[in-house]
C-alpha cells in the first residue's frame, strides 16, 4: 500500500457542519503529553504539474464517504439518522477513479467502532491515487463525532465555552492536543475545528457554547491556542465560520445567515480570532451575508470581497462550509455554487449537493475558460502543499 509522503514527494520532484448534543462531561483535568508528529515545517511549494486536469479538479472537493456511493440519494446522504457508509466498496473505488476527490469528511453515521474507523480511513487512502484530506467535525462539546460515540473511550469536553471560561489559553491548547492526538490515531489529518466565532448574539441558534467566548480577545486567544494544539499532533486546524457566525440570528443549515455589521465593526470583533493564529491553518467560510460591507446579500462563500478579508488569504487554505446547506441550495445549483466559490477565492469545495454535477460543472468551466487553469492550479498547489505538511 502506498504512503502519503512518497506520492507527494514524487509530485514535488517532477515539477518543482451540527451534531445532536450529547451529555456534557467535565473537561479532563489531565491531558496526555503529545507523542505524535512535531509541528509542520515550511517546505517548498507543492505542484499540480503532474496531475491531469480531471485530477486537479477532483482535488478541490471534500465529500462525505456516502457521496462515493452513487446509488444513494442526496436526501439519504444528508440524513444524519440514515445508515451511513462504513467501509470502502468496489463501487466506491470506481467512483474515486471517475471523481478523484481530494478529501473525505466522516460523520457520526460513518463511525461504528475504533477498529472500523481506523480501517475505513486507511482503506480510503489506499483507494485514492493521490493523498486525501480525511477530516471530521471534532470540536469538543456537543460537536464531537468520535468522543460522543459510546464505542470510543475518549476524553469529553463540556464545551469550548467552558474551556474559554477558565481564562487560560493553555487549557485550550491542551484540548487541541488531546483531540489532535486521538484523531491522528484513527487516520485523520484535518479537523473542522476550532470554532473561532465570537458568541455575541443571544438569539444565535447555532453557535452558542461552541464558541470559546463572547469576548473577542478571549475567543481569539483560545482559538489560536486550540489550533496550535491540533497542529502539534499533526492535524490541520480549520478556523470557522468566517466572517463570524456568532452575531447572526439564522442557522445557515436552513437559511442564509446575515451579519449587519460594517467592515470596521467586523474587524474590531468577529475577525480578530481569524488573525490571531499565525501557524498553518485552514479557514472555513460560512454562508453568511454582510450587506453593510459589500452592499448585497451574496453569502461570504461566494463573495470575493469578503474572502479577500481573510488574513493572509493568499497562503491560507480556504474551505467553503457545506455546499449542501439550504442557505446555498435554495438559490444555487451545485454547479453554480461550485464555480462561483472558486471564482470568489475558495480553494476547497465542501460536500456539494451532487458531486457529479458540481465536478462536471467545474471541469467544463476550466475547459471553456470560465475558470482559468492558472486559477485552478493556484488552489491545487496550495492543497497539495498543505497535504504534504499534514501527511498521515
Amino acid at each position: 500500500m502506498k504512503t502519503l509522503l512518497p506520492i507527494l514527494a514524487a509530485l514535488l520532484l517532477t515539477a518543482c457542519a451540527s451534531a445532536p448534543a450529547s451529555t456534557a462531561t467535565p473537561a479532563p483535568t489531565e491531558t496526555p503529553a503529545s507523542t505524535a508528529t512535531p509541528a509542520p515545517t515550511e517546505t517548498p511549494a507543492s505542484t499540480a504539474a503532474t496531475l491531469t486536469l480531471e485530477q486537479k479538479v477532483g482535488q478541490l472537493f471534500i465529500v462525505r464517504p456516502d457521496a462515493l456511493d452513487l446509488t444513494l440519494s442526496q436526501e439519504t446522504i444528508d440524513d444524519l439518522r440514515a445508515d451511513g457508509v462504513t467501509q470502502v466498496t468496489d463501487a466506491m473505488r470506481e467512483t474515486l477513479q471517475q471523481y478523484p476527490v481530494g478529501g473525505i469528511c466522516q460523520f457520526g453515521k460513518n463511525i461504528e467502532s475504533p477498529s472500523q474507523l481506523a480501517r475505513f480511513n486507511k482503506d480510503l487512502q489506499a483507494a485514492s491515487a493521490t493523498p486525501l484530506f480525511i477530516t471530521v467535525d471534532e470540536e469538543g462539546g456537543m460537536v464531537a463525532r468520535l468522543a460522543n460515540n459510546d464505542a470510543f473511550d475518549l476524553p469529553r469536553y463540556a464545551s469550548a465555552a467552558a474551556v474559554g471560561a477558565s481564562g487560560d489559553p493553555e487549557n485550550a491548547r491542551a484540548m487541541g492536543q488531546t483531540i489532535g492526538g486521538y484523531l491522528k490515531t484513527y487516520g485523520f489529518n484535518m479537523d473542522f475545528a476550532p470554532d473561532a466565532d465570537v458568541n455575541t448574539n443571544p438569539d444565535n441558534p447555532i453557535i452558542g457554547e461552541r464558541a470559546f467566548s463572547s469576548d473577542a480577545a478571549t475567543a481569539a486567544q483560545m482559538a489560536a491556542a486550540a489550533a496550535e494544539g491540533l497542529r502539534q499532533n499533526g492535524i490541520l486546524p480549520t478556523l470557522k465560520h468566517f466572517p463570524g457566525h456568532g452575531d447572526t440570528a439564522e442557522d445557515s443549515h436552513t437559511d442564509l445567515a446575515v451579519t449587519y455589521k460594517t467592515r470596521e465593526e467586523l474587524e474590531n470583533c468577529e475577525l480578530l480570532p481569524f488573525a490571531a493564529d499565525t501557524g498553518l491553518h485552514a479557514v472555513m467560510v460560512g454562508h453568511i451575508a454582510a450587506p453593510n460591507v459589500i452592499g448585497s446579500d451574496t453569502p461570504a462563500t461566494l463573495s470575493a470581497e469578503l474572502i479577500a478579508m481573510i488574513p493572509d488569504a493568499e497562503n491560507t487554505l480556504i474551505v467553503t462550509d457545506s455546499l449542501s446547506m439550504d442557505a446555498i441550495t435554495k438559490a444555487y445549483t451545485p454547479g453554480e455554487a461550485a464555480i462561483q466559490a472558486i471564482q470568489a477565492g475558495c480553494d476547497v469545495l465542501l460536500m456539494p449537493n451532487s458531486l457529479p454535477e458540481a465536478y462536471d460543472a467545474v471541469l467544463a468551466a476550466v475547459q471553456n475558460g470560465t475558470i482559468s487553469e492558472a486559477r485552478l492550479d493556484q488552489s491545487v498547489n496550495k492543497i497539495l502543499h498543505y497535504k504534504q505538511q499534514f501527511a498521515v
